[in-house]
């Protein structure tokens, strides 16, 4: 069945996002899929039924009255009811419910804004769109947490193109849900809707229709995620595609690459053999452990590294790398440098990379580790990035050459 609105199709799939009492509604699917077109239409209904106080976020939202307001007026004026609503650059309200809609991003000028939007009172209904450009949970527990008027069903709705699967929506509403990506129903308090163009075939051009199936021929994987809306291995744009999984050569000469973390970042080492006539990199993961002492990082790598293993070491932390220095480590600072992490870069792009398949927590690193700008491709996510920053130090310090006093230090087998 489909619920007809006046001049609104929804598909039958998004009529639970009215029904459902769950608290969460995850919204997926791939291109064309209706999703966002289906989700603005219920929630003007849902404005026009109930008296409710709703919250419309993205990531980043500077100009509501461009990008998503219409959207809004749009719906509003097919169901001929235009005239009940008061709108304008950043909300809209309801004359006949007292309903209001406010649109804020959840970072303004690279500042988090969530403070802000606590202080709207009442809020009985959240929509997250563009849910996967949210990376940072704690930020969504803050928002989660403010949804909590009395007498009412709460709600947060997710509206989101998949990406990758370490992301953590994927994690929290997938995995540990026990749900497949394609569920459509309600499993906890959560009520999944998943769409794809197939569901909307009727209201995309044929044209269109056309080149998916092509696609779907000819670049499967492609079809996958962006048609289908399927979660990807492996983010797209990812810096490091030449790596594969091999065992690693013993018979190298070693240097080992270490960084550094506090709190809930973990210390990292890495053991790094570089054949130059095969042009391979062989890369070992040995440690990746959050909130350790200085005596702790000591004993393990005075343990994980051969005896008197040169260490390169993350050039942040001077004072901990002397101290390390005086218990016996073989360990130096980085070299530091006016482009130092992009050359580091370059350089392990142009080798193989060889990953020891035990080394887990890199190659989940080399999965999601992507440039920040698709069209850019000369800066990094700061994310992802423990593990191979440890490569990459020690990778730049061995092709790069060394120089004046780091000159004493020799690598081991």
């Amino acid at each position: 069945m489909k619920k007809q609105t006046s001049k609104i199709e929804i598909n039958h799939k998004y009529q639970s996002l009215i029904t459902s009492s769950c608290r969460y509604h995850i919204l997926t699917g791939g291109r064309s899929s209706a999703k966002s077109f289906s989700a603005t239409s219920l929630i003007c209904i849902m404005m026009l039924t109930e008296k409710r106080t709703i919250l419309f976020l993205r990531k980043t939202l500077t100009s509501a009255d461009i990008s998503i307001i219409p959207e809004f007026v749009d719906k509003l004026e097919r169901l001929g009811v235009a005239h009940l609503f008061v709108i304008n650059k950043t909300e809209i309200t309801c004359t006949l419910t007292g309903s209001v809609i406010f649109f804020r991003g959840i970072q303004t000028s690279s500042k988090d804004n969530t403070a802000n939007l606590k202080s709207i009172a009442d809020v009985s209904l959240v929509i997250l769109d563009e849910a996967e450009e949210l990376t940072d949970e704690t930020t969504f527990d803050r928002i989660d947490l403010s949804v909590r008027k009395l007498g009412v069903i709460n709600k947060v709705i997710l509206i989101l193109n998949p990406t990758t699967r370490e992301h953590w929506i994927y994690r929290r509403f997938f995995i540990d849900n026990g749900v497949n990506e394609d569920f459509n129903g309600q499993k906890e308090d959560t009520n999944y809707i998943y769409t794809t163009y197939l569901d909307n075939k009727k209201n995309i051009d044929p044209s269109f229709i056309r080149s998916v199936e092509l696609m779907k021929k000819n670049n499967p994987a492609k079809y996958q995620h962006t048609i289908l809306g399927g979660w990807l291995q492996k983010a797209e744009g990812v810096v490091f595609e030449n790596w594969q999984l091999g065992e690693f050569d013993e018979s190298l000469s070693v240097i080992y690459g270490q960084d550094f973390g506090f709190s809930i970042d973990p210390t990292t080492l890495v053991k790094v053999g570089i054949d130059k006539k095969q042009m391979r990199i062989y890369l070992k993961e040995l440690l990746y452990k959050p909130n350790l002492s200085t005596s702790q990082i000591f004993e393990l790598n005075n343990s994980l590294a051969t005896a008197k293993g040169l260490i390169i070491a993350d050039n942040a932390e001077p004072r901990l790398i002397s101290e390390l220095q005086r218990m016996g480590l073989n360990i130096i600072p980085a070299i530091k440098g006016a482009g130092s992490i992009t050359a580091g870069i370059s350089m392990m792009q142009d080798y193989q990379l060889i990953i020891d398949p035990s080394s887990t927590n890199l190659i989940k690193e080399l999965n999601n580790y992507s440039w920040l700008s698709k069209e850019n491709k000369s800066v990094p996510i700061d994310k992802y990035n423990h593990l191979i920053d440890a490569c990459r130090m020690a990778v730049y310090y061995q092709l790069k050459g060394v120089s004046g006093t780091a000159k004493r230090f020799k690598s081991l087998k």
